[in-house]
């Protein structure tokens, strides 16, 4: 069975499409964040409290992408929401973005994370983390050139030895560091919790952004509407779950005020219970959990790229795909690219942390557009969309309230990047206009 409008091939079963969601959120956010996070909270009970009630609203943020990759089982996820809700133009300004900085930036910061612990476990100097980075990408490129078989075969692999990290570090805290006796590390330490709630909340949203990637490649699962929200919500809950357990074993280990402390606390965990041995196969399990993330972010970005050029938004040799591989091919290379361009330039950084909040901003505006396809449903189009989002729309009002907040701490906090990642989402206003001057109007 192919998808109706793009020719894609529907291959991914619920098990590979749980596995894109986990692999898509777990990168290197809870292996290196939770110490920012304890920073920020007085207690290691409000830092648990924070990862669990980060992870119940990206879970209802799943549930309305779970009706809305059911309503449109198709490839380009949050750009085919926003162009038909809203116009060809806010689908063109979250395809530039995502291109320029969330996607692109993303993959250029994680791929230089993995080359400095893939460093570190071998190790090699320094000075060969950037070559090691832009292989990683390259790699990504030719992995999934080839069909996404393959490129599956090799995301299930990763997401299932990132998950083993995942046990491995949570049964060295719970099992081998001596918990039983009480939960002291619960009690709260004064010296922390200046930042309050939203401040402690940014680094820990971020740990879990990523739950929107299967729907970019909703052309590509089978029996779409049942099998979206199965794997949504089945990929959501084992997401929590892992980081709940991880945030315990890391205070059981080290403490609040010991993870405060803390830059690199999976590192630290696994050095207390076996020494550098601990920390050294730690550094490798972060190393395929970052790899397996750029995977699934630049194959996902890619078929939001294809989609676009062929709707006439973009280059449209970009829109077309591999005649036997069904795979979009020069729009993967495109995102791999600049990518690249980003680990050598050293820029991919600063362009993080500008566009990490329209990351969040972007799956705000992609569930309200819930409401709009509710209201012009009929009831035949009602009729065949098999999920709705329970309690709607408490759901949606709710995801979309505290993501506002989240932004308006980012300008209040953060105004300079804040305005800058701004700045080039409105950038591509004046982009999109002559883009419909000199080529033909896109559709809408």
């Amino acid at each position: 069975m192919t998808s109706p409008v793009t020719g894609y091939q529907r291959s991914l079963r619920l098990r590979d499409a749980a596995l894109v969601v986990i692999g898509g959120i777990i990168g290197g956010g809870i292996f290196l964040n939770p110490g920012i996070a304890a920073q920020r909270t007085e207690s290691g009970l409000a830092l648990l409290l924070m990862w669990v009630g980060a992870g119940v609203l990206t879970l209802l943020g799943a549930l309305c992408y779970a009706e809305l990759g059911a309503r449109r089982p198709h490839a380009g996820g949050s750009y085919v929401y926003l162009r038909e809700a809203f116009g060809p133009l806010a689908g063109f300004l979250f395809g530039w973005t995502m291109l320029l900085v969330i996607y692109s930036g993303s993959s250029a910061a994680v791929a230089t994370i993995f080359a400095s612990y893939t460093a570190t476990v071998f190790g090699l100097p320094a000075g060969m983390a950037t070559p090691l980075a832009v292989g990683a990408l390259a790699l990504v490129a030719l992995i999934n050139l080839f069909g996404l078989k393959f490129g599956v075969q090799m995301q299930n692999l990763f997401t299932l030895l990132k998950l083993l990290a995942v046990a491995v570090l949570v049964v060295c805290g719970l099992l081998l560091a001596g918990v039983g006796t009480g939960a002291p590390w619960l009690a709260a330490d004064p010296a922390q919790g200046e930042a309050g709630f939203m401040g402690a909340a940014l680094p820990v949203l971020f740990a879990y952004s990523g739950f929107t990637y299967l729907n970019n490649l909703a052309g590509e699962v089978r029996e779409p509407q049942r099998t979206l929200p199965r794997a949504l919500v089945l990929g959501m809950l084992g997401v929590v779950c892992a980081y709940a357990l991880v945030n315990v074993a890391y205070l059981a280990v080290l403490g609040h005020a010991g993870l405060a402390l803390s830059r690199t606390p999976a590192a630290d965990v696994m050095n207390k219970v076996f020494g550098p041995a601990g920390a050294k196969l730690i550094a490798v399990g972060i190393a395929i959990s970052t790899f397996g993330f750029c995977n699934i972010t630049l194959v996902a970005g890619a078929r939001v790229l294809q989609v676009m050029g062929a709707d006439g938004l973009f280059f449209a040799s970009v829109g077309r795909l591999h005649p036997r591989h069904h795979t979009p091919n020069l729009a993967l290379l495109l995102l791999v690219g600049w990518s690249i361009v980003l680990v050598l330039s050293g820029s991919y950084g600063q362009l993080l942390d500008y566009a990490t909040f329209g990351d969040w901003l972007a799956c705000a505006v992609g569930v309200s557009t819930l409401f709009w396809y509710r209201r012009r449903e009929t009831g035949e189009e009602a009729a065949e969309v098999r999920f709705s989002v329970p309690g709607y729309p408490l759901p949606p009002l709710i995801f979309i309230a505290t993501i506002g907040l989240v932004v308006v701490q980012s300008l209040r906090t953060s105004w300079v990047n804040t305005g800058i990642g701004l700045a080039i989402m409105v950038m591509g206003i004046p982009v999109y206009l002559v883009w419909r001057h000199l080529f033909s109007p896109a559709r809408s």
